[in-house]
């Protein structure tokens, strides 16, 4: 599953369970607003987490990919740096 799917769903999701929550309890229009304004406060909050969650993972693997990297081309220069003294 892509993030961006993850995070779409997330938000979509939020949403519905909104209005949801606000079709089915009889408020008062200044109760119903102040749900609402909560509501959504708590999914941006929910949907930033989320996002900070998959940037840190991604940085955590670009990171790894980045030091296997460096890795890998010292082993390759090593081993050209050998057949160059066997030759």
């Amino acid at each position: 599953m892509s993030a961006g799917k993850f995070i779409a769903g997330f938000v979509v999701g939020g949403i519905v369970g909104a209005i949801t929550g606000v079709l089915l309890a009889p408020r008062s229009g200044e109760e119903t607003r102040e749900m609402i304004k909560e509501s959504s406060k708590k999914a941006y909050d929910k949907a930033h987490q989320a996002v900070k969650e998959i940037q840190d993972k991604a940085e955590s693997i670009s990171n790894d990919m980045t030091q296997k990297g460096e890795e890998l081309i010292n082993k390759i220069q090593g081993m050209i740096d050998k057949q160059k003294q066997e030759n």
